[in-house]
């Protein structure tokens, strides 16, 4: 099913970027003026399917709606500054996608971000329960392995869970599978679609190399490299940056690959699959990223991972106590979240 579904991995953008869509999602970047941030807002500002593009930071935010504001395509774009210009920035949103927090450093792992980025998320998903309960909230901030169950536990307290409209954004690892199977196998990267599973860390990164479309082999001690980079890739960012940043511009690219994914299905589109960590019964672990099938109201259906691999059987394996521990940590910190 997965194959037969799979769209050509650039697909989402270049529908995001095509000139005959014409819709009205009301979109807001919550950490608009960061690394993420800018080069995110700029791909959603060049899309017909976005009318209005609301930015939200806690510096900045002014100067990079006025820059934006300036481009010629049809998104109204307001920027908003700091914890009381909030409720309006969410006010009528359909997505919400959250970039904001603090960027890794060499030597950092996704989890050291955890204290500065857990209360970041806390507070905007605690407004947006307030303020866009409905909306559609996609979360890139890391750890996503802990802030996609603290978005849960915040809008459960809020009495407003909705797990199919919550989704920790896992883009970024599928469109480094596609483009690294593409250089090691000439082809158009373009025309490869790998499912990545599991969650958005090291080992919990699992590419689905066997149910790669078109279909591709490799040798065992190859495909062992070729996981374990996929899986290292932000670190090879992080060290090629040098203290400068992490994943910013790719990121960016991800991110909006998966929300012209989500307004697409919320306009109706049929077959739309995009990968994303969730609240899942697929596996052990109460938060899974697999194949999902978008539609109107967010996840419409759990593809679950499909056939596997006996190498991959293993690694889902071990990343279960990674990712429970993630989770729990997460579920913890937001139940003492004042």
């Amino acid at each position: 099913m997965l194959s037969r579904l799979a769209r050509p991995a650039a697909a989402a953008l270049r529908r995001g970027l095509a000139t005959t869509a014409q819709t009205n999602a009301k979109v807001a970047v919550l950490g608009a003026s960061g690394g993420i941030g800018q080069p995110l807002s700029l791909l959603l500002k060049n899309s017909p399917l976005v009318s209005r593009l609301s930015l939200y930071d806690i510096a900045h935010t002014p100067g990079v709606a006025a820059d934006l504001s300036h481009i010629e395509t049809r998104a109204n774009v307001k920027g908003f500054l700091g914890p009381e210009q909030l409720p309006e920035c969410l006010k009528g949103c359909d997505v919400v996608v959250i970039p904001a927090g603090v960027p890794r450093k060499p030597g950092m792992t996704r989890d050291d971000l955890f204290n500065t980025n857990a209360s970041i998320v806390a507070t905007l998903t605690s407004a947006c329960a307030k303020h866009c309960p409905e909306a559609m909230i996609c979360i890139i901030s890391n750890p996503v392995n802990s802030t996609i169950p603290i978005t849960s536990e915040v809008f459960k307290k809020h009495g407003v869970y909705n797990p199919n409209r919550i989704f920790g954004v896992t883009t970024l690892d599928i469109v480094r599978a596609n483009t690294f199977v593409a250089e090691l196998k000439g082809l158009d990267p373009a025309r490869v679609s790998v499912p990545v599973i599991g969650g958005h860390a090291g080992k919990t990164i699992i590419p689905l190399i066997s149910q790669c479309t078109p279909k591709v082999d490799f040798p065992q001690d190859q495909l062992e490299k070729l996981t374990g980079r996929i899986q290292e890739a932000g670190t090879e960012v992080v060290k090629a940056k040098a203290g400068a940043g992490s994943a910013t511009l790719s990121m960016a690219y991800a991110g909006a690959r998966f929300v012209f994914s989500l307004v697409d299905a919320m306009n109706g589109k049929e077959g739309v699959i995009e990968c994303a960590f969730v609240r899942s019964e697929e596996t052990e672990s109460p938060y899974f990223s697999t194949p999902l099938l978008l539609g109107k109201n967010g996840i419409e259906k759990n593809l679950g991972m499909g056939k596997i691999s006996p190498f991959e059987e293993k690694m889902v394996a071990e990343a279960m106590s990674e990712l429970k521990a993630s989770i729990k940590k997460g579920e913890e910190f937001a139940k003492n979240f004042k």
